[in-house]
């Protein structure tokens, strides 16, 4: 009788090690983490702390979504866009789909599939600070929805990034060109997950000062179901929370609830997860869980935090994992948004090398580029890969500012193309920001030929 009690204990605490609870956007203690820049490696040289691939931020429950970052390109080669995950998979170091500038990134397939095995959710995300592309109709912007949903949702294409991962939404993080028409964009993924049965999640990066310069035509147009707001590189960011004429979090809710399409719509305080992940904004753990919790108190639009990234937050003690067990609680505290649903697709997933490191971060907006001296790397973006750079442009890379003596496109500074002048050692940092050439950067990427794959 013991031993059946003993073994029939042990199968309840199996079964209940290995439940896991499915992401649930209606919560107000999630933590969405941005992966795929490596923004760590951008500002230091220790490689043992550079990003890891997906999987090793899905070993524990601290982080609930991830806007994997990001597709900066939207009209490449053969009209395919592309895609920039810094070290993990990039255009330099790995093969790429037959006549598009798309890397194969589908070793990612497995990192991808355990995360959305732990209750996570994926998703793509759109833009960032190189990112300029643009629609000019609200016909090639919905043709462009066609393409995501093949490419990396419930469709079917010869190009799939990562191979036979369905991730589980979209999110805009617009910060360069135009809005126009994003709507379209937008509708054309509802509709073509309309009725499926896979949940989908439209999300979207505003930067903090209200309204968005970018995002507000598309914002008041279509359904969101979270906004993650850059809360840093602006005056309005999380370091002059206690400053009622600085600190806008009200107006955001206000929007949810007056003019968002979705009225259940959630908004996230985006934070840096260090001091080196953006020019301003950061505050301790300890500062951070403090005004999340206020602002939970007198807001019911609250959903939690995001935070800018998942490389700069493990090396920062797990930043991450102190915020999330502060604002962690149980149950579910509002009503739920609806998420579109998506069927599943299956596709063969292939290993591929990993690339070397390159980052883009959230910025605030958009400027030329700043010349910088030695020592001195503020106001510079971090080396893209898939970005076309012209002479006399700046970047930061490994830690390093290098000036680019020409065009170039894809080749690393201080690799062997001699594209670009060591200008330096960094030994400060601060607001990574789009370059000069940006605007122009998906008509110079697209005429780029490509290597088809054998």
């Amino acid at each position: 009788m013991a031993s059946f009690w003993l073994a029939s204990l042990l199968s309840a605490l199996s079964l209940g090690a290995f439940h896991v609870s499915a992401f649930d956007n209606s919560r107000s203690d999630n933590l969405a983490v941005y992966w795929g820049q490596n923004s760590y490696g951008a500002t230091h040289s220790d490689t043992a702390n550079w990003q890891k691939t997906l999987s090793t931020y899905c070993q524990d429950d601290s982080i609930d979504a991830f806007p994997v970052a990001f597709l900066n390109v939207f009209f490449g080669p053969g009209g395919v866009p592309s895609i920039d995950l810094a070290n993990i998979c990039s255009t330099t170091n790995d093969p790429l789909f037959p006549g598009t500038n798309m890397p194969d990134c589908s070793f990612l397939a497995s990192d991808i599939q355990f995360c959305q095995s732990k209750g996570k959710i994926v998703t793509i995300s759109l833009g960032g600070a190189t990112g300029a592309a643009s629609f000019t109709s609200d016909d090639q912007a919905s043709a462009f929805g066609d393409t995501i949903w093949n490419t990396f949702l419930g469709g079917t294409s010869s190009v799939r990034p990562f191979g036979s991962a369905v991730l589980d939404g979209i999110d805009l993080d617009i910060e360069g060109g135009g809005t126009a028409h994003f709507a379209a964009f937008v509708n054309r993924i509802r509709t073509l997950a309309s009725g499926a049965s896979k949940q989908y999640y439209v999300t979207a990066a505003p930067q903090c000062p209200f309204p968005d310069a970018y995002m507000s035509t598309v914002l008041n147009a279509v359904g969101f179901d979270a906004v993650y707001v850059q809360f840093y590189n602006n005056y309005c960011e999380v370091s002059n929370a206690g400053n009622a004429n600085d600190w806008d979090f009200e107006s955001w809710d206000n929007w949810a609830k007056t003019q968002a399409i979705n009225k259940n719509v959630k908004i996230y305080i985006g934070a840096p997860a260090s001091s080196t992940a953006a020019g301003s904004g950061y505050v301790d753990a300890s500062t951070l869980a403090n005004i999340a919790l206020e602002t939970r108190s007198q807001y019911s639009s609250f959903g939690g935090v995001m935070l800018w990234d998942a490389s700069q937050a493990y090396a920062n003690n797990r930043f991450d994992a102190a915020v999330k067990n502060a604002i962690r609680q149980g149950g579910v505290t509002s009503t739920s948004s609806q998420p579109v649903t998506v069927p599943t697709s299956s596709r063969s997933s292939t290993v591929s090398t990993t690339s070397t490191p390159s980052t883009t971060s959230h910025t605030s907006t958009s400027t030329p580029t700043t010349t910088a001296t030695s020592g001195n790397c503020a106001g510079v973006s971090a080396w893209v890969a898939n970005v076309a750079y012209n002479g006399g442009d700046t970047v930061i890379y490994n830690g390093h500012l290098w000036t680019a003596k020409w065009w170039s496109y894809g080749d690393v500074p201080g690799g062997a193309a001699g594209d670009w002048t060591d200008s330096g050692a960094c030994t400060s940092f601060a607001a990574v920001k789009p370059t000069a050439h940006s605007a122009a950067m998906s008509a110079s990427v697209a005429s780029i030929p490509t290597t088809p794959v054998a």
